[in-house]
């Protein structure tokens, strides 16, 4: 099992900056492709960003590419994902997630709790 934590969350006004991190353990972090997904109210949760099990490699939605930005620390076991020039459509209950499988298609086999990002306009 993995289990995943997430922090960073909170209010901030169009036009700032939050970072979300996303701390894992119970399998080797080396193993897990991770990524971070969001819901809005009333939509389906959809994907936002992935980043491979080396680092290398990572791949964003439309929305948001630009403006975020997903990283991972080995040492740390914890994934992050940097957001920049947010708007009020960016609010939702971000998701982190993880995979044992290939990094794309990327399809979570673990969730964290979530947390929630507020945009004010």
């Amino acid at each position: 099992q993995v289990q995943l934590v997430e922090s960073g969350g909170g209010l901030v006004q169009a036009g700032g900056s939050l970072r979300l991190s996303c701390a894992a353990s119970g399998r080797p972090f080396s193993t897990l492709a991770m990524g971070w997904f969001r819901q809005a109210p009333g939509k389906e949760r959809e994907f936002v960003a992935v980043v491979g099990k080396s680092a290398i490699s990572t791949y964003y939605a439309d929305s948001v590419k630009g403006r975020f930005t997903i990283s991972r620390d080995s040492a740390k076991k914890t994934v992050y994902l940097q957001m920049n020039s947010l708007r009020p459509e960016d609010t939702a209950i971000y998701y982190c997630a993880a995979t044992m499988r290939s990094w794309y298609p990327f399809t979570s086999d673990y969730w964290g709790q979530g947390t929630q990002v507020t945009v004010s306009s």
